[in-house]
């Protein structure tokens, strides 16, 4: 008779937004789990320590085991950071900010987790593109986040036009991110490109005290001057 084989949880715990105390966006059952989880998938090591510490300070961080996913993992590694799971240890998988598999690189493991017939325990916590789209009066019923625009200047151009032709055609707003220290620079480009009546709503600091959400038409924009610049921002455009 074959032993049992009792499979760990893979639980997605979502990080705050930015500097700011984490009680005020965090439920209890984040701490709950990070009481009782050891094994960390994460972006950056000290950060996530950094986090972890201001969630439970009583945590050891000496017994705490992170495997780091970023831009330099091969993918062979993916195979060596489930495996606790298949020994039967939970994971937590933490995002740089924001919720893990949302516009981040984490959704790789949740797809394998899947595969290997792990659950996958989805924790609430604040998501900058759904909070972004609650507060923007466009349309949250058929949306589209697109992640970076090109940087070429003409590829930019002819993107933000295609996606103001498609937020029409389907009445879908549509979502995208940039590099924060270019964020003024795109939103030059849109508010020269874009027609005077395409709706702009610009959302960055969500979360933070320097919170700043508004929607305004191009036009309306152009009278109001607003620095974006290091300030993670989400834009959105809707042409209706």
């Amino acid at each position: 008779m074959k032993p049992i084989t009792f499979l760990g949880k893979l639980y997605l715990i979502p990080t705050t937004l930015g500097e700011m105390n984490p009680e005020d966006v965090m439920p209890q059952t984040i701490k709950r789990s990070i009481d009782f989880i050891d094994d960390y998938i994460v972006e950056n090591d000290k950060t996530a320590r950094k986090f972890i510490k201001s969630i439970a300070p009583d945590k050891k961080q000496a017994e705490l085991r992170l495997s780091l996913l970023n831009k330099h993992t091969e993918v062979a590694d993916y195979q060596n950071m489930i495996q606790p799971l298949l020994e039967g240890r939970n994971i937590g998988l933490m995002s740089e900010a924001g919720c893990p598999g949302i516009a981040d690189p984490g959704a790789v493991i949740v797809k394998l987790a899947h595969e290997k017939g792990i659950q996958v325990v989805p924790l609430v916590g604040p998501s900058s593109i759904l909070l972004a789209i609650m507060a923007s009066g466009m349309n949250g019923q058929s949306f589209t986040f697109n992640g970076y625009l090109p940087i070429d200047a003409s590829e930019k151009k002819s993107t933000l036009k295609q996606l103001e032709r498609i937020s029409f055609e389907k009445n879908q707003s549509q979502l995208f991110i940039e590099t924060p220290y270019r964020n003024n620079k795109i939103f030059e480009d849109m508010l020269a490109t874009l027609q005077p009546n395409t709706h702009i709503c610009v959302a960055c600091d969500i979360t933070l005290p320097t919170e700043f959400i508004k929607t305004l038409t191009v036009n309306d924009w152009k009278k109001n001057k607003v620095d974006l610049h290091k300030r993670p921002c989400i834009f959105i455009i809707h042409k209706f």
